[in-house]
């Protein structure tokens, strides 16, 4: 089953690919043909194939010949993997209850990958898509909160007690990280923290409630802090130059989302 997820989420990597050129040059999202940034001409259906193409081609466009970027791979494998982890984490196949809590984390990652690879590429952060994924977020929690006292039904959310709290929880860190983001952005007048990352807080707050934003956004700093550093001694960055933050946000929440038992135990285990 698990091969299933992998293989959906390539086709969705290849597609979220797609969405954040499309969304960055302004163009139709779905109804002209994908084409070469070079050339400018439409790729064959055969040369589209998530990875698969990218390595028949030798990383080349059929067209022109020129090198095709690493980033389509790679968006596509680690979308990939990602989709693989929700499926091991809430999909339970003979639970009909879980398929929306799935649903619901699959159109997550969706969003956070395209924030991710945004943010990384153009130093902005796509507001359509934040937006989207908060209101996804509040319906998605409000939707569960009455199906979970009208009918009895958890969708696979294993942290129901009662659900309600969850999505006060939810609110709560999605506040508390905004005004913690905000103060850094305004105070900073933008040089420490954009203020697109201040509203970025706000939909992990509602993926992950509280106390698991506090462990997303500390991974965030340590991973941000050692990509710095990592780039400084390569000389690939200046002590001036601007870092997006939001891919460091997004990969601290997926953290958080798959492995946050692990991690706090682990951690608890070196002093206890």
């Amino acid at each position: 089953m698990l091969i299933i997820f992998f293989i959906f989420g390539l086709i969705f990597g290849s597609f979220l690919n797609v969405l954040v050129y499309r969304l960055h040059t302004a163009e139709e999202l779905f109804l002209s043909r994908s084409k070469c940034p070079h050339c400018q001409k439409p790729i064959r259906w055969y040369d589209n194939i998530p990875v698969i193409s990218f390595v028949i081609l030798k990383f080349r466009c059929r067209d022109c010949q020129k090198k095709i970027s690493w980033q389509y791979p790679i968006v596509e494998i680690f979308t990939g993997l990602v989709f693989v982890l929700i499926g091991w984490k809430f999909f339970v196949l003979t639970d009909t209850a879980s398929w929306a809590s799935t649903a619901y984390y699959l159109f997550v990652a969706s969003a956070l990958v395209t924030i991710l690879v945004y943010d990384f590429l153009y130093l902005e952060i796509p507001m359509i898509v934040l937006w989207t994924g908060i209101f996804a977020s509040i319906a998605f929690g409000l939707y569960t909160d009455w199906m979970i006292i009208s009918q009895g039904l958890t969708f696979g959310i294993s942290k129901v007690e009662p659900l309600s709290m969850h999505i006060y929880s939810s609110v709560l860190a999605g506040f508390l990280a905004f005004v913690f983001f905000f103060a850094l952005s305004a105070g900073s007048r933008e040089k420490w923290m954009g203020m697109g990352d201040a509203y970025l807080v706000i939909f992990l707050g509602l993926i992950l409630g509280w106390p698991e934003i506090f462990l997303a956004l500390f991974l965030a700093f340590a991973i941000g802090a050692l990509y710095g550093i990592i780039m400084l001694a390569l000389k690939k960055k200046k002590m001036k130059s601007q870092v997006p933050f939001a891919p460091f946000l997004v990969l601290g929440t997926f953290s958080a989302i798959f492995f946050y038992e692990p991690i706090v135990s682990w951690y608890l285990g070196l002093f206890y």
